[in-house]
């Protein structure tokens, strides 16, 4: 996955684990402020309900965890399966993947995963443009503003359009939506990651 022209290259280690941290912050705001009435709501995200988009968020973030420290990926958990503290399993499992990145060499190291090969800071990019993506999602769901921070959601996206090809995009994302180029980062974000986006007129 290493590309030359990647945006990882020109990005100082320090901002990458400073654009997570920000964003895990400000996904972390929505997940806390997500009522009790509406975790069974629905999402953008076809069939999964606010529950489980945030055991999504947080599995994912077990993986990366396992992956960055050569431990067995986690088994997809059942259908059935919910978080019984969804808030605390959230910011304990953000903080753990955080802390992680920041292991020595972290960020240099070529890992194997699903996708094929790819370095620790490419690693965190592709983490940090799916947590935008459903935090906006559940932002969008729990009729939560999506405070999700601009300019780290703008590399995202620069990112994102390098790595993201139609062939990588069944199962993962939908095709890219039409959108205004005035709209903001992380809709532009989102559309690009294929979901519908009604902006103002």
């Amino acid at each position: 996955m290493t590309d030359q022209n990647n945006t990882s290259s020109s990005l100082h280690p320090d901002s990458l684990i400073s654009d997570l941290a920000r964003s895990f912050d400000a996904v972390g705001v929505l997940i806390a402020h997500v009522r009790p009435d509406q975790w069974s709501a629905s999402t953008p995200c076809t069939n999964w309900t606010v529950r489980a988009l945030v055991d999504h968020m947080i599995g994912m973030n077990r993986v990366f965890i396992a992956l960055l420290v050569g431990q067995a990926l986690p088994q997809r958990p059942a259908a059935d399966h919910v978080e019984h503290d969804p808030v605390g399993a959230y910011r304990d499992t953000a903080a753990a993947l955080l802390s992680a990145f920041t292991a020595p060499g972290v960020l240099d190291r070529e890992y194997q995963g699903p996708l094929g090969s790819a370095t620790g800071a490419e690693r965190l990019q592709i983490r940090l443009y799916d947590l935008l993506a459903h935090g906006w999602d559940l932002a969008r769901a729990t009729g939560q503003r999506a405070e999700l921070p601009d300019d780290v959601a703008e590399r995202s996206l620069a990112f994102a359009r390098i790595h993201v090809s139609e062939q990588t995009r069944p199962g993962r994302f939908g095709p890219a939506q039409d959108i205004d180029d005035q709209a903001s980062a992380i809709e532009r974000l989102v559309a690009f990651l294929g979901r519908p986006v009604e902006t103002p007129r």
